[in-house]
């Protein structure tokens, strides 16, 4: 999966969405209302993503998949690392992407989260 891919995913997403490099140039960090749902290194090969995530899905998404692992950096219990080696198919690659964002919205105020989910 290219990284243009992920850009044009998220970006497509309700709210306001912004992609920032507020860790220097090569961490792009994307955000819903001012909330982390993704980074990853934009020089990195294979590309990697952390993604926050259900702690009980976390845990089940390492089970399946290699390529999943406890968030590099971030809290383990409710972040991954997804490393974009082939492994996962883009579709669930896609999903896990819609995880984090839903899972970020979630946190947000009432009013807010229940635009960004209808």
């Amino acid at each position: 999966m290219r990284l243009a891919t992920i850009q044009d995913h998220c970006l497509k997403k309700k709210g306001k969405i912004t992609g920032e490099f507020p860790f220097g140039e090569d961490v792009l960090v994307y955000k819903v209302e001012g909330k982390v749902f993704l980074l990853t290194r934009v020089e990195e090969h294979p590309l990697s993503l952390n993604l926050k995530c259900d702690p009980d899905h976390a845990i089940e998404l390492r089970e399946q998949y290699d390529a999943v692992t406890p968030g590099y950096h971030m809290n383990k219990k409710h972040w991954n690392t997804v490393v974009l080696d082939g492994s996962i198919l883009s579709g669930e690659i896609l999903k896990m992407i819609d995880h984090s964002y839903e899972q970020v919205v979630k946190g947000l105020p009432t009013k807010l989260r229940k635009k960004l989910l209808a």
